[in-house]
């Protein structure tokens, strides 16, 4: 389901979850350190790098927006919800094993 992408970072993850409602850069890295309580912090060079790879990709897209304004808000994709899918999945599924092999939940 990946298309061959492999595991994503947790950096990756959290753009992509952040971006099932359009955002900015500046909301994209505010959005992303809130969903990780705090353990992603994305520098502006790291966080528009792994945009415009998200976007050759076609996870997110760029919207068309005000010509004179500089930012620029960034939407996921149907490709991207499902890279956001299948990395769910991949991720229930060490949860479960994990849960399994060590007899429960807690300690």
């Amino acid at each position: 389901m990946h298309s061959g992408s492999g595991a994503l970072t947790e950096g990756v993850y959290y753009i992509l979850l952040s971006l099932t409602a359009p955002l900015h850069g500046y909301g994209i890295m505010q959005r992303t350190e809130q969903l990780s309580g705090g353990r992603v912090r994305l520098a502006a060079g790291t966080l528009y790098g792994a945009l415009n790879t998200m976007a050759e990709r076609g996870w997110i897209a760029a919207l068309a927006g005000d010509q004179d304004s500089r930012k620029k808000e960034y939407v996921l994709t149907p490709a991207g919800r499902e890279i956001l899918e299948g990395e769910l999945q991949r991720l229930e599924e060490l949860v479960e094993n994990g849960r399994r092999i060590l007899g429960g939940t807690g300690a």
